[in-house]
């Protein structure tokens, strides 16, 4: 692997923020990024990776507000054992990856990103997906 990275840090720093990804809803954007990155196993283990980490997205997910800082610990921990095996195969993604982890910790991920001002008496919604609740229906991409 390249003298450039600390590897050891970048997968630690990587595993956390996958793991707090998972708890936010800008988690799918980081999948998304992390297609790219498992692609250098090929299109197989590409799969084979991103269904472990909708595995762990899941458990999250599933986990109460009581448990959740167990489970996202528990997750870090796994997510860094992934990514250092993917390492080992493939050091050349260690670049990749380091700069996964500096867009994200730096708050410059491409992605949605929403300001509300001076909106009392008012909510705010934002969704990539349809949203349901009472009378009131959105659907992206519809007329409605």
């Amino acid at each position: 692997m390249t003298d450039a990275f600390n590897v050891v840090e970048v997968v630690t720093s990587g595993a956390g923020v996958l793991a707090a990804e998972m708890a936010r809803s800008g988690w799918q954007g980081v999948r998304d990024a992390l297609v790219g990155f498992f692609r250098r196993g090929g299109d197989q283990r590409a799969r084979e990776e991103l269904r472990v980490l909708d595995l762990w997205h899941a458990r999250v997910l599933d986990s109460t507000e009581t448990d959740r800082e167990a489970v996202l610990e528990e997750v870090r921990g796994m997510l860094a054992i992934q990514l250092a095996a993917f390492l080992q195969k493939y050091p050349d993604a260690v670049t990749e990856l380091a700069a996964l982890v500096r867009e994200r910790e730096s708050g410059t991920a491409p992605g949605a990103k929403l300001t509300a001002h001076s909106n009392s008496n008012s909510q705010v919604i934002m969704s990539a997906h349809s949203i349901t609740g009472g009378t009131f229906t959105y659907s992206p991409g519809s007329d409605q």
